[in-house]
């Protein structure tokens, strides 16, 4: 897509002008989304008319006017091109996802590590999802795995209005509850001591609620998936700091953890990265 966006532009912008253009996008059903330059705010219609061209399905184009912040990790746009609509039905592996971008957090970066996740889940396993959003990796395993219970909890109620309607239009509601509210708090509650395995795909937050996770597995132990962002130097793994962090805080909890998997799932800026770490908890005594 990229590719195509730069070859559309190379007769029209200067050199400096495509150098500062950021040239991939994200595609989230119909609807694109960008990151515009001030410097190229002029410039805003012929991206979007160039994006619409080459890639036909495209209805919307959006420009994101903020960065992802706060406990929803919402951020907002401002139409460029196309309807006037921030909701939109994305597919992936199989299933559909309604998303409204302006009210839930979605990111069709993450398609591969659902995938792989759901490979992993063995039958009959109990999942809990801490930062579920709309259900996609919960309603990915329930597509993909023969998995006995999926559950997927969130603070952001439209998350969760989402993840409901998500969960009838993948048919799986066999597999997954949505529940509303903060996972330390719904964990102590209601689902200590019932995972087979745990999902923490909220890389701001999983340092912090990496007790719970723990809380949240069977007595024998079971899969936690642990994502963070880390910064590495040119000389540094950024997998091994992400490592040596975690290890450190289950150390200390007496803790006995085998990590035996951990790859980078994205770059997010110079030198920053996303991490995900496939860890298992031993049987606890």
């Amino acid at each position: 897509m990229a590719k195509l966006l730069r070859e559309h532009l190379a007769g029209k912008f200067k050199d400096w002008e495509l150098n500062l253009l950021q040239c991939s996008f994200d595609v989230v059903g119909d609807i694109a989304i960008v990151k515009i330059p001030d410097d190229l705010k002029h410039r805003a219609k012929e991206i979007a008319e160039a994006i619409m061209q080459s890639n036909s399905h495209i209805k919307t184009v959006l420009n994101q006017v903020s960065p992802v912040s706060g406990d929803f990790r919402l951020r907002r746009f401002e139409l460029v091109m196309g309807e006037k609509k921030t909701e939109t039905i994305h597919k992936e592996h199989g299933c559909l996802f309604k998303v409204d971008l302006e009210k839930c957090y979605f990111s069709p970066r993450l398609s591969f590590e659902r995938a792989r996740i759901a490979r992993q889940v063995k039958p009959s396993e109990v999942v809990v999802n801490m930062f579920a959003g709309v259900g996609c990796f919960s309603i990915v395993i329930a597509k993909k795995s023969e998995a006995r219970r999926a559950y997927s909890i969130d603070i952001n109620p439209w998350a969760i209005k989402y993840a409901e309607e998500n969960v009838r239009l993948n048919r799986v509601e066999h597999v997954v509850k949505p529940i509303l509210g903060d996972a330390k708090r719904v964990i102590e509650e209601k689902l200590g001591n019932v995972s087979d395995r745990v999902l923490m795909p909220l890389p701001e937050k999983a340092y912090e609620y990496a007790d719970f996770a723990l809380m949240a597995l069977k007595p024998s132990g079971g899969i936690i998936h642990y994502y963070d962002f880390v910064h590495a130097g040119k000389n540094e793994n950024p997998v091994h700091k992400v490592e040596e962090k975690i290890s450190h805080k289950f150390s200390l909890l007496e803790v006995d953890f085998e990590v035996y998997s951990g790859r980078i799932v994205r770059t997010i800026g110079p030198r920053w990265f996303q991490i995900v770490l496939d860890i298992k908890i031993n049987k606890k005594d």
